[in-house]
Order: C-alpha cells, then sequence, then structure tokens
C-alpha cells in the first residue's frame, strides 16, 4: 500500500501572505481522496520526531536556537517569513514524515510525503523557507539504523539544492544530484556532486532527453540502495519563480520516468513534494497529484 505522510499542521499556521501556494498542502489531499486515487488508510501522521535524528544534520547550535525562536535577526530574514514556535514544530513533523516514509519505502518500494523537499535548509542556517532538510535527515536516518548505506538524492525541483549539496559535500556515502534552471535561485549555487544547470525556457524534449540519459548512468555509477526524490513541480512553464518551460504532461512523464527506474532497479524511493508556484492553484495541485497517480499505477 501506498503510504502518504500528511498531518493537518502542513497546512497551519502560516503567517498572512504566505499562505498562497501553501494552500497546496490541504488541497491536494482532498483532492486525492475525493477522485479515488488514494484512501484514507493511504495517509498517516507524523510527529514530533527524536531530536538526534535533526542534530545528526544541523549543528546543535542553529537547531535549539531555532527551537527557542533565538535565530538572529539577519540570519531569520534568510528564511523568508517570521518565525514562530509552530512553524518550527510544522518543520520538525515534516522531517519525521520523510524519516517514517524512509522506513514505509523499504517496505513498499515507495513512500510520500505531501510536504517536505526543504533543500534550502543548511547544515547552520536556513534559507528560503526552509529550516530543516527533510531529505537530509532521512539520510542520515537511514545510514543510523544501518538501513542503508549508498544513498542517491535525485533532486528534480526549478532551485537548485544548495543546503543538500552543502552538508553532503565531503561525504562519498550520499551522491547529491540536482537539475535546475541556471538562472533560479540560489544565483551562488553551491557544487552537487552532479549539476545539471538548465537555460532559461528548456521544454519536454531537452529535459527528459537529458534527464534519461543522465539518471541511468547515475545508477549504473553510484549503485545506490535506496533514492531520495524531490519532485518540485515548479519546472512548469506557468511557473512564476522558474525559468523552465516544460508542460504539465512533460511534468509528468518526468515523474513517470524518475519512478519507472526506481521500480525497475528495485531501489526503494522516498518522495517529497518540494515546490510550484503557478499562479492558477489547480495547476500546482493536479501536477502534484500527477506524482500521486503514478506512484499507485507504477508499484501498486
Amino acid at each position: 500500500m501506498l503510504k502518504i505522510a500528511y498531518h493537518p499542521i502542513y497546512k497551519h499556521p502560516l503567517p498572512e501572505g504566505h499562505r498562497f501556494p501553501m494552500i497546496k498542502y490541504e488541497l491536494l489531499p482532498q483532492q486525492l481522496l475525493h477522485e479515488g486515487s488514494c484512501s484514507p488508510e493511504n495517509f498517516f501522521e507524523p510527529e514530533i520526531p527524536n531530536d538526534k535524528y535533526i542534530v545528526a544534520v544541523h549543528e546543535p547550535e542553529y537547531f535549539y536556537d531555532l527551537l527557542n525562536i533565538k535565530i538572529p535577526p539577519r540570519e531569520a530574514r534568510k528564511i523568508g517569513f517570521p518565525l514562530t514556535e509552530d512553524l518550527v514544530e510544522r518543520e520538525r513533523t515534516i522531517a519525521d514524515g520523510t524519516m517514517k516514509g524512509c522506513e514505509f519505502a523499504l517496505e513498499h518500494g515507495i513512500a510520500m510525503n505531501i510536504a517536505g523537499g526543504t533543500h534550502h535548509a543548511y547544515t547552520d542556517h536556513g534559507e528560503a523557507f526552509c529550516m530543516l532538510n527533510d531529505q537530509a535527515i532521512g539520510a542520515r536516518y537511514l545510514q543510523a539504523k544501518g538501513l542503508a548505506n549508498k544513498i542517491l538524492i535525485v533532486d528534480l525541483d526549478v532551485h537548485q539544492g544548495n543546503g543538500t549539496a552543502e552538508i553532503f559535500r565531503d561525504d562519498p556515502s550520499v551522491f547529491t544530484f540536482s537539475m535546475h534552471g541556471a538562472g533560479n535561485y540560489p544565483f551562488k549555487k553551491e557544487r552537487s556532486d552532479l549539476d545539471l544547470a538548465l537555460e532559461k525556457g528548456t521544454g519536454d524534449h531537452a529535459y527528459l532527453s537529458l534527464l534519461k540519459n543522465t539518471l541511468a548512468r547515475l545508477i549504473d555509477t553510484v549503485r545506490p540502495d535506496f533514492i531520495f526524490y524531490l519532485c518540485g513541480v515548479d519546472i512548469i512553464a506557468s511557473d512564476k519563480l522558474g525559468t523552465l518551460s516544460l508542460t504539465s504532461e512533460g511534468c509528468r512523464e518526468r515523474d513517470r520516468f524518475v519512478l519507472n527506474t526506481c521500480h525497475t532497479h528495485q531501489i526503494p524511493v522516498q518522495c517529497s513534494m518540494g515546490g510550484g508556484y503557478s499562479p492558477n492553484i489547480k495547476d500546482i495541485v493536479e501536477a502534484h497529484a500527477n506524482t500521486f497517480r503514478l506512484a499507485q499505477e507504477i508499484y501498486f
């Protein structure tokens, strides 16, 4: 059975001015249930995790400053919204959803998180609405439990996974792959193990050809026993923060290829949703919903 992390705190509380497109966290599970792609049994509620898994990735001083809302103002501004205890609780809960999803992925082949993909969070600071790096925490959790040795992170959000690249910069046990818009934030990028920076206006054919030629080679070379997939839908042409020009069908084909590849190679995969900022919320929800529909189609 497909297991999906979702908690009501995902959609609340967010400060005024930051609620769109964050409403997708409420609408996406509603859509999946309404259309019958998922049932209530597919969803599980994450909790507050053991802090030891968070400080295995993030500097303790930074994490405890977060907990106590003592981040210096200059650093807090990089995160992008006013910090509150509820928002920090939300971020910790998202991380637990990804950690528990790792266990479900080992059992069922795949697991999803309605939120997550907080790849701009560094070891010692947050950026761009990301405070704790959920997939980095998930990777360390797997390794601490002895459940995975070699991990591949496939980050296909339109923004480079700069925080993820910094966290694993000197760690050969985790291979970081980011395929993103060259002109997109962050404008000063970190170095992943493999970065593919795409020109403005890159469309379906060029994007998919490059991805298909790259991922198979990476799997053969890296030989991972677990994959994290950050499946942001901000690659589509209508996205107001992205610079790429994929169609919704091209985005769907991207997800189909990645999930089929993981399934064919029998490598467990945990998926976090990442970004999506099209002006029409229906476009965001539909693009994300496609990922869940494909997971059901391919795996179950």
